[in-house]
């Protein structure tokens, strides 16, 4: 028999009322004790402890259960020694042992005497197995079990152990809402901690320093550009092609402002009809349509204080850009079907592939208008204009295939000049669909004129060859296969066959076979 158990055994027997006076003397303690406690922590340990001066409840436990409500972990113990946390560590499984069954089914669970209980799990190895045992359901307001509450009487069963689990349940019931802002703490810290993560990671992913591929002068103004004014809050427009990266710019403005935690707000004006454009931008009180079942806040609420993108602006009708206007100028609208105006601090970020100035002298487009987006004025220049950038930014799209393919890729520079030689009428996004097209057909992860050519790429030769550092290929090289070196000799010859020859050491009858053989499209300069 170890100490505690010759201690329980020369306990003596408490009446009613006597008992009654003692939990009155614990439950305003404990009431004291959350009122003002400082942490959960704190005040779990010194709820327990009054359990176990006050109320004769020995070796009182507190477990707190996961998100999922699959299991609890023992959060606090009290034994009255220097051992009072040294369960910290165990969990119980819903269904597993006794803590594991109140979990589950959510109903107090009272032994008479703990040796009668084949299912006892004794874990901590703090309990005498002839004395009762009283566990309960801590609950959230919608009766879900979020912890138990545990303890052993000091005393063997008697007709007073009723009372004692009554008691149990009412300390049970004043720590629900201790045990709830814990739960709700815990959930506020994983989603607090989810969503730094995830802001560091946008920041990263938009962060300049990350996004600059490519450095033709074309592109070192556009990325100066966005830079410079993501400072402020002017309307920037964003001009260019289909493909060519103007939400990119735009995200990159706004993470890099000061609005950065904000709300970033994307709107593609030409997805939506104008009667669905109205509300989906401006929002609708409840009745003003067929359907509209509630309040709904539009675009422009939903991004106060942060950043709105409006993408193809140029494909609004002339009757909605006069109420686009409004909100641009004052800074104010209704919801449809309301009468409040409401006021908002955003700033607007705007793109388009249309060239707005000649569809302002046709008459499409409210010249007021285009002079209220055209504040700043971001050109993004299309793929073709900027060849020499090419090849780092095809290396840019591969790594990040690799990764999305979990093996390692790479590009042939015979390849790259493939790549360089075609005109990208869809720019950005049609090279990174080519490159992807490309890795899928290259079972050995290198991408080669093979690959590319299996794309569909059709090979052009453009009137003013970009300029780039490419080194020339090793035609020695024997990871080339015949293919490949002939290209690469032709490359280097500039297309003239006779002196490609000379490179390979063949004769003009040998390599016009080849280029024959190997359905080589010959590029005529």
């Amino acid at each position: 028999m170890n100490t505690n158990d010759r201690l329980f055994s020369t306990v003596t027997p408490v009446s009613r009322t006597e008992l009654l006076e003692r939990e009155i003397k614990a439950l305003s303690k404990i009431s004291q004790i959350i009122c003002h406690s400082e942490t959960i922590e704190k005040t779990f340990q010194d709820v327990l402890a009054v359990l176990h001066d006050t109320a004769g409840m020995k070796h009182g436990l507190i477990s707190i259960t996961d998100s999922e409500y699959t299991s609890v972990q023992v959060s606090t113990i009290h034994s009255g020694t220097d051992e009072n946390f040294k369960g910290g560590r165990i969990k119980y499984r819903s269904g597993e042992g006794i803590i594991g069954r109140i979990l589950s089914h959510g109903n107090p669970i009272v032994l008479g005497r703990i040796s009668s209980e084949p299912n006892f799990l004794d874990r901590l190895e703090l309990y005498n197995f002839e004395l009762p045992f009283v566990g309960v359901p801590i609950e959230n307001v919608s009766g879900k079990t979020i912890g138990v509450l545990a303890a052993q009487p000091e005393s063997p069963a008697d007709d007073l152990l009723a009372e004692r689990t009554q008691f149990m349940e009412t300390v049970a019931h004043l720590l629900s809402q201790t045990v709830r802002l814990l739960v709700n703490e815990e959930k506020g810290q994983e989603i607090a901690t989810e969503r730094d993560e995830l802001r560091r990671e946008v920041r990263a992913t938009f962060s300049f320093e990350n996004m600059v591929i490519g450095h033709t002068s074309l592109m070192r103004r556009v990325f100066d550009q966005a830079r410079r004014v993501a400072k402020w809050d002017s309307t920037v427009l964003v001009l260019g092609e289909s493909g060519t990266g103007k939400e990119l710019i735009s995200s990159a403005i706004h993470y890099n402002s000061p609005r950065a935690k904000q709300p970033y707000i994307r709107l593609n004006c030409a997805a939506l009809p104008e009667t669905l454009l109205e509300s989906e931008l401006f929002g609708h009180e409840k009745g003003a349509f067929t359907g509209a079942v509630k309040q709904r806040k539009g675009r422009f609420e939903q991004a106060d204080g942060g950043t709105l993108f409006l993408d193809e602006i140029g494909e609004i009708s002339p009757m909605f850009q006069a109420k686009l206007l409004r909100i641009l100028q004052e800074g104010e609208f209704e919801r449809v079907g309301g009468t409040q105006t409401i006021r908002v601090d955003l700033r607007i970020v705007a793109a388009t592939n249309r060239h707005l100035e000649t569809e302002v002298e046709k008459g499409n487009f409210r010249e007021d208008l285009y002079y209220r987006l055209n504040v700043m004025t971001i050109k993004i220049p299309p793929l073709r204009e900027r060849r020499a950038d090419i090849p780092e930014l095809a290396e840019f799209l591969l790594s990040k295939l690799a990764k999305k393919q979990s093996r390692e890729l790479s590009l042939t520079n015979t390849a790259v000049r493939m790549l360089m030689n075609y005109s990208w009428p869809g720019n950005v996004r049609e090279l990174e669909n080519c490159l992807e097209r490309a890795s899928i057909m290259s079972e050995g992860g290198t991408v080669d004129c093979d690959a590319i050519s299996m794309t569909g790429l059709n090979q052009e030769v453009p009137p003013h060859p970009a300029h780039i550092d490419l080194p020339p290929t090793d035609l020695s090289d024997d990871n080339l296969d015949e293919r490949e070196k002939v290209i690469a000799a032709l490359e280097q010859a500039g297309w003239v066959q006779a002196k490609a020859a000379r490179l390979l050491g063949m004769t003009p009858r040998q390599i016009a076979y080849r280029i024959q053989t190997l359905n080589i499209n010959v590029r005529r300069i």
